[in-house]
């Protein structure tokens, strides 16, 4: 895990947080105090032991315009507050000088304080409040001509004027600009488009980070997608905050939900993207969601499992409490007020100590490759929440203890030993050809597996041995039990019953009443396994079903679909809290990240596979038993890193 701040770089974590004054927030650029930034960014290095900051030139500050007006409304001129526009390169684009020189300043502290700088070009909106350039107040900010000439001035002169201060690492488009108005799905991506080629246009040796939140995946159909923001930007960025993402904030901060959220997502980004992804924005959101212990804990967890999934950067929301600030918005809501890695009065909160930590593994394992990806999760159209099921997957599979990789419909499909289709629904989930390409796959010998939301496949009964006898709907959810997962009795909310009948299939799984609802059929040299329960959207909505002695073994039947691929792993667990990625320096030389996904600590017994030995322990505290198991000792929501080997 390299040093540098150098997002594309395979393996890099860089850590850093997003940062506003601690004596002004927002107001910081109006209100501006040079020796307090420095103390701040001082401290930001040194204690908390960062490597970024995230910085953001306030849009109604930087290009304070005004259009002055004459008879009838009528525009006469733009200016720059009540003075014309200067003559000079930043005030034909209406950037005052003096926010300028602040800025400069702002960028020799960092790199005094050996920080590096992302800078959020457009932050026209933060923290629930809008910061538009007086002139613009009124006009839909990503489409109206006036507007978006205005913001094509300023990025470009921006840019142009700092594009050679070494401490600048990513130009980004602004911060969440998906906020600033609304806009069509051919807007957004216009709007990003030109954005990104504005900075380009001056400066082509930095790279274009997104901003954005909240995408979907284009099958969703919303405006902002993770695909048109690859097309344009070369970073995407995430903000897996668990209070505001759908699906996370259902169990505690520091359980496998959330400890695996920021690694979920952004791996579903670069993934789907085709981009690499850093987690910008993460936090808690204060006392009022966990202890400040609890969120220290979760924050190690959750960098580690980034840093394990080549997430490429952490940066946490923010450096400073806002408490004691007493302007919009830190007056609208209490939300804003208290999530910083140090308090008002700069004492450090216990998350510095996790920030610190990570930068000691750092140095003790320069050298993580990306991870192993051992399936391939394929992401259909239909109305599903293509979100929920794929980060119910990606949990599913971590406690099953393989790693997948995500693709959605129309994408090229990758070699894998496992494709996962999971909780399919609507008539196109995939195309024919697409189909037709992946049961080639199986006939080559992979494995396919097929959970239904809606279960509407092509020559069903020829393909999976199994047809559809009647089909009704739901009024509550089904119990089921399957051959992966004993006597336990399983729970589904699953909208559709198919009564069905094995034509050739193996049954491997049955409703309450004996309907069958898991099977498996050999397809040319491999399997094919049907789901007629939509068990990804179901568990992805109801909480505890990851954790905790109620939640059901879910993950056993992702185990027995992926036996065969599991067997290409180093290491073998039984414990569904634990998650284990696997990183190849050679053919002969793997690294192994363990996350204990859980408050509760313990020790972990691994299996080697047949030949694979423990050279090293890089970081924790593990041992050989007398049977050649490997022992790991690990605390609640802790981590370690094994170097292992094969032997010849």
């Amino acid at each position: 895990m390299t040093a540098d701040a150098d997002f594309l770089a395979p393996g890099a974590l860089v850590t850093g947080c997003n940062y506003w004054a601690s004596h002004a927030g927002t107001a910081m650029w109006r209100d501006w105090r040079p020796a307090v930034v420095a103390e701040d960014l001082r401290q930001l290095s040194t204690e908390a032991g960062l490597q970024v900051v995230r910085v953001f030139p306030l849009w109604s500050d930087f290009q304070p315009i005004q259009n002055l007006r004459g008879v009838m409304g009528e525009r006469v001129e733009m200016r720059l507050g009540e003075a014309p526009l200067p003559a000079t390169a930043l005030g034909a684009a209406g950037i005052s000088q003096e926010m300028a020189d602040r800025f400069a300043q702002l960028l020799d502290l960092a790199s005094g304080n050996g920080l590096r700088v992302v800078v959020g070009l457009l932050t026209g909106w933060m923290s629930g409040r809008l910061f538009a350039p007086a002139a613009l107040e009124g006009l839909n900010l990503l489409t109206d001509p006036t507007a978006l000439r205005w913001e094509v001035r300023f990025v470009k002169a921006f840019v142009r004027h700092f594009a050679g201060h070494p401490a600048i690492a990513a130009w980004e488009l602004g911060n969440e600009c998906n906020c600033l108005a609304p806009a069509d799905h051919d807007e957004a991506f216009a709007w990003t488009a030109m954005i990104a080629d504005a900075v380009r246009s001056v400066d082509s040796t930095r790279p274009v980070a997104s901003g954005m939140h909240s995408l979907s995946v284009a099958g969703d159909k919303g405006p902002w997608t993770i695909e048109d923001q690859a097309e344009s930007c070369d970073l995407l960025t995430t903000h897996p905050y668990p209070l505001f993402t759908p699906y996370c904030a259902l169990d505690p901060i520091d359980e496998i939900r959330n400890g695996l959220h920021a690694a979920a997502e952004s791996r579903l980004y670069a993934d789907v993207g085709g981009r690499p992804c850093f987690v910008e924005e993460v936090g808690t959101l204060g006392p009022s969601t966990s202890s400040e212990e609890v969120a220290a804990n979760y924050a190690w967890m959750s960098m580690v499992s980034a840093a394990a999934h080549d997430c490429r950067g952490y940066l946490w929301w923010c450096a400073y409490d806002q408490d004691r600030l007493t302007g919009a918005p830190y007056d609208w809501t209490d939300l804003e007020r208290e999530l910083g890695l140090f308090r008002s009065d700069r004492s450090a909160k216990p998350v510095v100590a996790a920030f610190r930590r990570f930068r000691d593994l750092a140095r003790a394992v320069p050298e993580l490759p990306p991870q192993a990806t051992d399936a391939v999760c394929l992401l259909g159209d239909g109305p599903a929440d293509q979100w929920g099921v794929a980060y119910a997957s990606f949990v599913l599979a971590a406690q099953a203890g393989f790693d997948l990789q995500f693709r959605r419909r129309g994408q090229a499909l990758p070699e894998s030993g496992l494709y996962l289709l999971p909780s399919i629904a609507g008539h196109g989930a995939l195309r024919r050809g697409e189909m037709d390409r992946l049961l080639r796959r199986v006939e080559d010998g992979a494995v396919l597996y097929l959970s239904a939301d809606d279960l509407v496949v092509t020559a069903l009964a020829e393909r999976t041995g199994m047809a559809v006898v009647r089909r009704s709907e739901r009024s509550g959810p089904t119990r089921f039990t399957t051959t992966f997962t004993g006597d336990v009795e399983l729970t589904c909310d699953a909208p559709h019953r198919y009564e069905m009948a094995a034509v050739g299939a193996e049954v491997l799984g049955w409703e309450i009443d004996g309907n069958p609802c898991l099977s498996m059929v050999g397809h040319g040299a491999g399997r094919i396994y049907l789901c007629t329960l939509p068990l990804e959207s179901s568990a992805v909505a109801r909480p505890g079903a990851f954790h905790g002695e109620a939640a059901p073994p879910l993950w056993q039947i992702y185990r027995g679909v992926a036996a065969g691929v599991l067997e290409a792993r180093a290491l073998a667990k039984g414990d569904p809290q634990l998650g284990i990625t696997e990183h190849h320096l050679s053919r002969t030389e793997r690294l192994a990240v363990l996350v204990n996904y859980s408050p509760r600590g313990g020790a972990f017994t691994l299996a080697p596979a047949g030949g694979w030995r423990m050279d090293e322990v890089c970081w924790g505290t593990a041992r050989e038993d007398a049977d050649d198991q490997l022992v790991v000792d690990l605390a609640g929501n802790d981590a370690a890193i094994l170097r292992l080997s094969v032997r010849a």
